[in-house]
């Protein structure tokens, strides 16, 4: 088992191409990077509270209102202060998902049930998952695409998911940060369900997006403003830093960046997918920008070995050895990955 909880870990495995974390394969665009630079000019300054133009950026890219988002260190800082302003004593979440959750309802000693996803049903989401929701559940976390399997959730289940929890009194978080590589985010966002439903919230992240992990910039959309001004007076009050908040304000004006970025993923992802499966690897339908797929116990020490870095997923709640996710990254980093796969096979 890895020692470390995430993808990403590069300082420990320095001179490796890294598919462990999923980011823009394009890398950071030359845009956010000469914000970044030019706030430095005002590092002396503490940073905007509230991050108001931030705000009315991300509303305006969002096709939301300002008063509905609200910006952290992070999609996972907005993870933590949620859990912090909800308090949940009961949460019922998916297994295998994204660990972040239930780091962060285990910090404010919330109950956390599993609900088990069946390796027959591909790690597939479906309305079994309805009956799972009972009165004593307090929040649930969804992640869609979901984080390893990058298997989507139907819009019509999350809609009746959404409408179950409304009338049972469960506060629904979902997870769209992936969304932004799927080739039609519209058809699976929660977004215009804000207004109707106080129990809803979506994270969304510049990380992946942009390639921007390192500056820590996320946010969430939700229609509760009592719910939001809670999670701001829990938050310390220079929660994003100046340097983000202006990577932030660029960053959202790459739109031909982030579309290019998308042209690539879907072809790269069609290829890593044909070529896993032609080495006999067993490859899960992933829809986002990584690859699930199961293989020997050994694989990640085996490419290790070969400067490749995957993400090993046995650490997931629900997975064990065998199971890995790659990223989907441009085509000669690509084309490697699948070189060290067929030399371990020789």
């Amino acid at each position: 088992m890895e020692k470390h909880i995430h993808g990403g870990d590069v300082y420990h495995h320095q001179g490796c191409i890294d598919f462990s974390a999923n980011c823009n394969p394009l890398g950071t665009p030359e845009g956010i990077k000469k914000a970044i630079i030019e706030s430095l000019d005002h590092i002396g300054d503490y940073p905007q509270v509230g991050c108001a133009p931030l705000k009315e950026a991300i509303a305006e890219y969002e096709h939301t209102k300002p008063e509905q988002v609200i910006c952290g260190n992070g999609a996972a800082e907005v993870i933590f202060s949620l859990c912090r302003a909800v308090n949940p004593k009961k949460a019922l979440v998916p297994a295998p998902t994204f660990a972040e959750y239930q780091q962060a309802l285990y910090s404010v000693d919330c109950e956390v049930e599993y609900f088990p996803l069946e390796k027959a049903k591909q790690f597939a989401l479906d309305e079994s998952f309805l009956q799972a929701l009972t009165p004593d559940v307090d929040i649930i976390f969804l992640c869609n695409p979901n984080n390893p399997t990058g298997l989507l959730v139907e819009k019509p289940l999350l809609e009746k998911i959404l409408d179950r929890c409304q009338q049972l009194g469960i506060f629904m978080a979902v997870d769209e940060c992936f969304l932004d590589f799927v080739e039609a985010p519209e058809a699976y966002t929660l977004k215009e369900h804000l207004e109707s439903h106080q129990n809803l919230f979506l994270f969304k992240a510049f990380t992946k997006r942009y390639a921007m992990a390192g500056v820590r910039l996320g946010y969430g959309l939700c229609g509760n403003r009592a719910l939001l001004e809670k999670m701001e007076s829990m938050s310390q009050p220079w929660n994003v830093s100046s340097i983000a908040q202006a990577a932030g304000l660029a960053a959202l004006k790459e739109k031909e960046y982030v579309e290019e970025g998308r042209r690539i993923i879907f072809e790269e992802l069609a290829y890593l997918k044909k070529e896993l499966t032609e080495l006999g690897y067993p490859v899960y339908p992933s829809q986002a920008n990584y690859v699930f797929f199961e293989g020997p116990e050994n694989l990640y020490d085996q490419l290790e070995q070969k400067k490749i870095l995957i993400r090993d997923c046995s650490n997931y709640t629900g997975l064990s050895k065998g199971y890995y996710r790659v990223a989907v990254k441009n085509h000669q980093d690509n084309q490697q990955l699948i070189r060290a796969l067929r030399e371990l096979q020789k």
